[in-house]
């Protein structure tokens, strides 16, 4: 997934190798992602990952659910 249009990620050369990180930490949205797809809820998600702050979680979650346009 391309996540340079969501404003709650960032890609910074050296961090987790480059890969998309939430900003501000080093957690990857895949794991927000695989914590929705295990029926967690936000909140829940916000319990194991407390840098992450609940609207951070819903902002990913939208994105990834948001039709990506492909070239």
């Amino acid at each position: 997934m391309d996540w340079t249009g969501c404003d709650v990620m960032e890609q910074v050369p050296g961090k987790v190798g480059g890969r998309p990180v939430i900003k501000g930490t080093r957690i990857e949205p895949d794991v927000i992602l695989v914590d929705e797809e295990h029926g967690r809820t936000p909140e829940q998600t916000h319990a194991d990952f407390p840098t992450v702050p609940v609207n951070t979680i819903l902002k990913i979650r939208a994105f990834a659910h948001k039709p990506q346009l492909t070239p």
